[in-house]
């Protein structure tokens, strides 16, 4: 339970659900890249050739 508190306190202040929320939904990401660098909603969106790793 600790740990939704967490995201939910996250979530509710981060720029990056403000449409998530508008819609009513909960807004777990499907990936987070670099501690936020880059959040995906769907899975149907995931570009996975864009996530090499850097040498």
């Amino acid at each position: 339970m600790i740990n939704l508190k967490r995201f939910l306190k996250y979530r509710d202040n981060a720029l990056e659900f403000k449409e998530i929320k508008e819609n009513g939904s909960v807004g777990i990401p499907c990936i987070v890249i670099n501690k936020g660098e880059k959040i995906i909603f769907d899975y149907n969106l995931l570009d996975i050739n864009s996530l090499n790793e850097s040498d």
